[in-house]
Parts: C-alpha cells; sequence; structure tokens
C-alpha cells in the first residue's frame, strides 16, 4: 500500500493536536456496476446521516489497526490490513465547536469475511458508486468522496460553518 507523506519511518505520521478517527468503504462488484457500503448512523455526531463504517483510534492504535477493529465492531465482517488502501488524509476543524474537529484516515476494501450486519451505531446499506447519495451524508463528502473512490488518494481540509453541518471553505487535492 503507497501510502507517501503519510508513511515515515513505519508509522502514520500523525497529527497529535486532534483526536483521529478511521473510516472504511467497502466496495463489491455486482451484475449492475461497483457498490459501496454506507451505513446509517444511528447515534452521536452525524446522527441520521450515511457514513462509511469507522471510529476513533484507541490509544496507540494504528490506522490501519482501528479501521479493522471498528469495521468488525460497526458491520460484523472481518478485513486484513493488507486488503486496506489508504484513500483519504482528511481533517475536519469545526471553528464554531472545537471539540468536533478531527482528523480522518479514509480507507478502501474489496476484500473482507461474513456479511454486512446491524450494530448499535449503524444500519448498513449497499449503494452504487454510480449514485451515491451524497445529499445524505457530511457535506464533504460530495467533493472528496467519488474521487477517491475513483482511484485517486485525496489529502484535504475541510472547515465546517457555524451550523456544524456545511463546509465553509475547503483545501484539497488528489495525488
Amino acid at each position: 500500500m503507497a501510502l507517501s507523506g503519510a508513511f515515515r519511518g513505519g508509522g502514520y505520521a500523525r497529527i497529535m493536536a486532534l483526536p483521529e478517527v478511521c473510516v472504511c468503504y467497502l466496495v463489491r462488484e455486482t451484475a449492475r456496476g461497483p457498490e459501496v457500503l454506507l451505513g446509517r448512523k444511528k447515534t452521536g455526531l452525524g446522527r441520521g446521516k450515511l457514513v462509511g463504517p469507522g471510529g476513533k483510534l484507541e490509544a496507540d492504535e494504528s490506522p490501519t489497526d482501528a479501521v479493522v477493529r471498528e469495521v468488525a465492531e460497526e458491520v460484523g465482517v472481518v478485513i486484513d490490513t493488507d486488503a486496506l488502501e489508504l484513500i483519504g488524509e482528511l481533517t475536519y476543524p469545526f471553528p464554531h465547536a472545537p471539540k468536533w474537529s478531527q482528523k480522518s484516515w479514509a480507507f478502501l476494501c474489496r476484500a473482507w469475511e461474513g456479511n454486512p450486519t446491524e450494530s448499535e451505531e449503524l444500519r448498513p446499506e449497499w449503494y452504487p458508486m454510480s449514485a451515491l447519495p451524497l445529499d445524505q451524508m457530511w457535506d464533504d463528502a460530495k467533493y472528496w468522496l467519488p474521487t477517491a473512490l475513483a482511484g485517486d488518494r485525496v489529502v484535504a481540509t475541510f472547515s465546517f460553518g457555524r451550523d456544524g453541518s456545511t463546509v465553509e471553505s475547503s483545501d484539497w487535492e488528489a495525488v
């Protein structure tokens, strides 16, 4: 897995000032074309939105180890770190709600064991990659997710406005 600037000396470059989270987009091929697994968030920040399974990194946990654990907890499937592709290094400042600010590691995975099932956190649903429900996701997804799912890694910062839901400014690039 090529991680360029994100991978230094055997570990991820970490922004320690912000809490870190991870997210994984499971992608499967179907007769109708590729589909991505999203989950309806049932609790906490972003409740009601569609998101990829994921969550907070625990102390001394790598982003890959965290996403493996979180995907198992949230949708009940087992993934191997070797099957993960880093597709996004995303920073989310919330100037009007600083406690929500975070650094996110986004991964894509095409191989796993098990069938996604509902948990206390998420109700999983498959969506065609050609028709992502971006209007039901966090506002930043419309800027970067289609590009990342198409194969480009995205490095970005999305600053959210006073409403805590709308991107106020962004700085991003596909690498």
